[in-house]
């Protein structure tokens, strides 16, 4: 909601009706074995609800793996909905969690797509595929998604997906926000050399849009290639609310005030220092933009 008016430096603690815990499971996948991570995934889920997250975000290709063949992606790929969804539903029913698992899908047009369901006791609330692929891991054999999903309507708020390198690029998180996200959720797959993520590109798709991010990377070596942690939620002023070490699977968690994420209109100094995040825009310079630079 555009127009609603507050200090950039509003304290969370200043609404409480709107609290949502968030949290970003930092975890060690098994390369190939969808049914142990699943098992893992089952009882991070149960850690969670201990701690009363409410909605929880699992790494990227967390049912398989990132670091695949492309003979490999072809025997692993799901539908969705599909097996694992379903199973994923029911520990979503025996936790009351809503949670965002990254996996290896197969479309009804046979192709294969790096993925991210979005779940809940009810069922699948919704899924995206990954529009951004760089060449790396199993992205080197996929095709990319079409599509930037509209947010996701929930009784804890609207959720916006995107996938580890979307986030590389400013305009899908535009686009979330714009759309009335007031959280992106992001499963991630940062290598070790990747530390510019959570040192400032998390922190800048949160403040530039006034969003909560919760990005959940994983940890350990897949290959040869070691991963880099460092798991991050920030807040919509770009604060860093929890951010996980570099190597110890770990539970990151926020309190987010959602209904922060709806003041893009910030008053410091009634007409003398505004800033009007969205009707400030120029999108009429911005046509550049839209074209591939080639």
């Amino acid at each position: 909601m555009v127009g609603n008016q507050a200090p950039e430096d509003q304290k969370t603690g200043d609404k409480v009706e709107a609290m949502v815990r968030i949290g970003a499971a930092q975890v060690e996948t098994t390369i190939g074995k969808p049914v142990e991570n699943l098992a893992k995934i089952s009882a991070w889920m149960q850690r969670a609800v201990q701690k009363d997250v409410q909605v929880l975000v699992f790494p990227e290709c967390s049912l398989t793996g990132y670091d695949l063949s492309r003979a490999e992606a072809e025997v692993l790929a799901q539908t969705i909905p599909g097996p694992a969804t379903e199973d994923l539903v029911e520990m979503c029913r025996r936790t009351g969690l809503l949670v965002v698992v990254g996996l290896l899908e197969r479309g009804t047009d046979g192709h294969l797509y790096n993925s991210a369901a979005f779940l809940g006791p009810d069922g699948l609330i919704g899924s995206y595929r990954k529009t951004h692929l760089p060449t790396l891991g199993v992205d080197r054999f996929l095709t990319p998604g079409n599509a930037l999903e509209a947010p996701f309507e929930t009784p804890l708020g609207r959720f916006g997906l995107l996938i580890c390198y979307d986030l590389r690029f400013p305009e899908p998180a535009r686009i979330m926000g714009l759309a009335g996200a007031e959280a992106i959720l992001l499963p991630t797959s940062w290598p070790k050399a990747a530390s510019f993520y959570p040192d400032f590109m998390v922190a800048s798709r949160a403040a530039e849009n006034r969003v909560f991010v919760a990005a959940a990377n994983r940890v350990g070596n897949e290959r040869g290639t070691a991963s880099l942690g460092r798991s991050q939620i920030c807040g919509v002023r770009g604060e860093v609310l929890a951010e996980g070490g570099k190597e110890c699977e770990e539970l990151l968690i926020a309190d987010c005030d959602m209904e922060q994420s709806e003041t893009k209109d910030l008053i410091l100094d009634p007409g003398k220092y505004e800033l009007h995040l969205v009707t400030d825009r120029r999108p009429e310079l911005y046509e550049l933009i839209c074209s591939r630079g080639e």
